[in-house]
């Protein structure tokens, strides 16, 4: 049978309603190229970026080097390729390790109410007055100097501000009349948080992580450059861009380079966290 009132409206999924942002979409294609080129920095970089040519010294871009080379002779390309694979993954293995544990504790804190909340809250607002940049120097220095250290040390204390964000609509959620006939159906906590939940929360946890990625590049950038994270001869995006902005004057390739693919870098991660959130938030895609 055919009608109004039987015809059905096709639902679009987020995928769709991503591919619609043209802004998020190009800026994810952006991030894909990025990503892949850092990657495969060690088969593509037109030169191994510890090689270092004294002779030649710092020259700026040509044929030979399309970036110039730093004061080391060392190819800018080579150590852009190279740096972006330490500092994108940095930033994300520090955030995927940020979110999981400041969604898990906002959800117990939020789903448990009362005292426990207040308790767990009030335990986020103490570690939140600490020098975080400080705790991670010393895990750095405790636990040792390597790239995995720099991960979970960095991911660990930046879980607070989420945390926070996640139980207060976690708060919100739980009082909603369709959790509540959830609850009352005897839906198990794990099945209300995965199916009411977390689907509701998939638009915030998205611009967070767009958030903390770049202040996770940037805490990084800043222990390397204390002598603490990343060690020479390897490198990262902040660490070129603050050895350019040293000598930026005699130098500028060395500054502008790093610095506008991390800007590009920051840029596109906003763009696909604003597209995420419209595409897959169940509260702006119902229009």
């Amino acid at each position: 049978m055919s009608g109004a009132g039987s015809s059905l409206v096709p639902t679009e999924t987020g995928c769709q309603r991503f591919r619609k942002d043209p802004a998020a979409f190009w800026a994810g294609w952006f991030l894909v190229a990025v990503g892949v080129a850092c990657l495969l920095s060690p088969w593509i970089a037109p030169y191994d970026y510890q090689k270092q040519d004294l002779a030649l010294g710092a020259v700026g871009p040509g044929a030979g080097h399309w970036l110039g080379t730093d004061t080391l002779g060392r190819d800018v390309l080579s150590r852009l390729l190279q740096g972006g694979a330490v500092s994108l993954g940095v930033g994300l293995v520090a955030t995927v390790v940020a979110l999981l544990v400041g969604v898990l504790y906002g959800v117990v804190a939020g789903q448990s109410g009362g005292l426990v909340e207040r308790a767990m809250m009030r335990t986020v607002d103490i570690l939140s007055t600490l020098p975080l940049t400080l705790i991670v120097i010393l895990c750095m220095f405790v636990f040792g100097q390597n790239i995995w250290m720099i991960f979970l040390a960095v991911g660990g204390v930046s879980w607070l501000t989420m945390s926070r964000i996640i139980c207060t609509e976690t708060v919100a959620l739980k009082n909603r009349q369709f959790v509540e006939v959830s609850v009352a159906l005897g839906q198990s906590k794990f099945g209300v948080f995965k199916k009411h939940y977390l689907p509701n929360l998939n638009g915030i946890i998205a611009i967070y992580a767009t958030l903390t990625v770049p202040g996770v590049m940037m805490l990084e950038a800043f222990v390397s450059f204390l002598g603490l994270g990343v060690q020479a001869p390897m490198t990262s995006w902040g660490l070129m861009i603050k050895d350019g902005a040293d000598i930026m004057e005699e130098c500028p390739w060395l500054l502008i380079a790093p610095s506008v693919v991390f800007a590009l870098t920051l840029l596109s991660l906003n763009f696909v966290g604003d597209g995420l959130r419209d595409a897959f938030d169940p509260r702006s895609s119902k229009k």
